[in-house]
């Protein structure tokens, strides 16, 4: 691979945005997210559109969403803010010697995607660009988007989101009509007029006494940990449902499934708890409801818990209604009692630590489970079509599992997995005995 610019790309303002300058407190949300960069990548075949109007539809979304082209900072209390201060994002153009059907499978890279999006930078890194992107092309002209951003400043939803807004700037020209997001992030953690919280933060989401430890190893990137990918077609989530015997989601039921096959492939003593930490989107479930066009981050966490001998014994029903009963939990008042939680704190002068994992963690014999299935990353057309692949590359930590929209198996779901490296990998692959695990 062969890096032909790197560039600090500035937003396309007709007028300057009504935040410029700004000097933006993280909310609570954003604290008690993963304080790390987040990298993804979109995989296109020939023909795709030329960098510059990839770069020229870039400049017109980041002026939406003028959060990604500014800085964390922290203010003179120590505590982080987002300056909006236009900085831009880091673009970097790179031509790799081989054609792309020899990196890319069935919707699965078969090559390390090492180098294919720019070089995270260490949670300490104060002033780096809060949005990275590398435009890898293809000796045959397919192009490879490694993307790449900081958590504090966006959740998932808000990455489709912006995806979304920067393909259709690609698409549309300069007869892009620019969307009007939300992003008034203070709008969404607002304390009671006198706070009162009532359930117990500081061991769940920041850290205290009771909350759970795990495990880190020093080097997440070495062998201690690699990734697997299996793919489950609609045929087979369609039996599933039909094995659950209640109305479900496609997310509550593979999770269930694959719950159940972790558990026993781990070898866990029957009287042995296992919980899985289950991120939930808060826009919907608070009081008021957060507009769904906000843009930043508003996810807490649900965790169901069970014995080892209930997750392998329990039918699927069972097992999903655990599921669905702890997200459940995750309701407006749950919501309210974590912003006035953090009110308090804030005002006791007291610096919270948020229990999101660090890079290395070993949650066994928890889980730590992330959902992408209603954001249509597997949609985002850039004008030649939708993209063949889309990948979340280097999963950090054991135990850590992302569901994904497949690109090429219609209404098929991709898990993609940290495992150990000396794991007996064939018991993940029955999660699905009739797929083909990639690697």
């Amino acid at each position: 691979m062969e890096v032909s610019s790197s560039t600090m790309l500035k937003p396309a303002y007709s007028t300057p945005h009504p935040l410029a300058g700004e000097m933006v407190p993280l909310t609570l949300f954003d604290r008690a997210t993963l304080d790390i960069f987040v990298p993804l990548i979109l995989v296109y075949p020939a023909p795709t559109p030329s960098n510059d109007a990839l770069t020229e539809g870039l400049r017109r979304a980041v002026a939406v969403y003028p959060h990604l082209a500014g800085r964390l900072a922290v203010d003179h209390r120590g505590r982080r803010f987002i300056h909006v201060n236009n900085e831009g994002v880091l673009v970097v153009e790179a031509a790799v010697p081989v054609d792309l059907a020899s990196a890319v499978t069935d919707g699965s890279f078969v090559t390390d995607t090492d180098g294919l999006y720019p070089a995270v930078p260490p949670p300490e890194s104060i002033g780096a660009a809060l949005l990275q992107i590398q435009l890898n092309r293809y000796k045959c002209g397919g192009l490879a988007i490694g993307f790449s951003s900081h958590h504090q400043a966006a959740d998932g939803y808000s990455v489709s989101t912006f995806l979304s807004t920067w393909a259709s700037a690609v698409r549309q020209g300069w007869n892009f009509t620019a969307p009007s997001p939300f992003l008034d992030r203070g709008a969404t953690a607002v304390p009671r007029a006198v706070p009162t919280p009532v359930f117990d933060h500081r061991s769940t989401e920041f850290k205290g006494q009771g909350s759970r430890s795990y495990p880190v190893v020093s080097d997440p990137m070495s062998s201690n940990i690699k990734n697997v990918t299996v793919r489950f077609t609609a045929e087979f989530i369609a039996e599933l449902k039909a094995r659950v015997g209640i109305r479900c989601s496609t997310f509550q039921c593979l999770l269930a499934h694959a719950w159940k096959k972790i558990t026993a492939a781990r070898g866990l003593k029957p009287e042995e708890f296992t919980q899985v930490r289950v991120a939930v989107n808060c826009r919907a479930r608070a009081n008021p409801p957060a507009p769904p066009d906000f843009f930043g981050n508003m996810v807490l966490w649900a965790f169901p818990r069970l014995q080892a001998r209930d997750v392998l014994g329990w039918t699927y029903r069972g097992v999903v209604e655990a599921i669905r009963d702890a997200i459940a939990r995750v309701d407006a008042d749950y919501i309210q009692s974590f912003v006035d939680f953090g009110s308090l704190a804030d005002a006791n002068g007291e610096e919270l630590a948020a229990t999101a994992a660090a890079n290395g963690t070993m949650f066994c014999p928890d889980l730590e489970v992330d959902s992408s299935l209603g954001f249509r990353f597997n949609q985002i057309d850039l004008g030649t079509g939708p993209p063949s692949a889309f990948v979340t590359p280097d999963l950090p930590n054991e135990g850590l599992m992302i569901f994904l929209p497949s690109c090429t198996a219609s209404g098929g779901v991709d898990l993609i997995m940290a495992i150990p490296e000396d794991h007996d990998t064939a018991t993940f692959y029955s999660l699905d005995e009739r797929a083909k695990p990639k690697m």
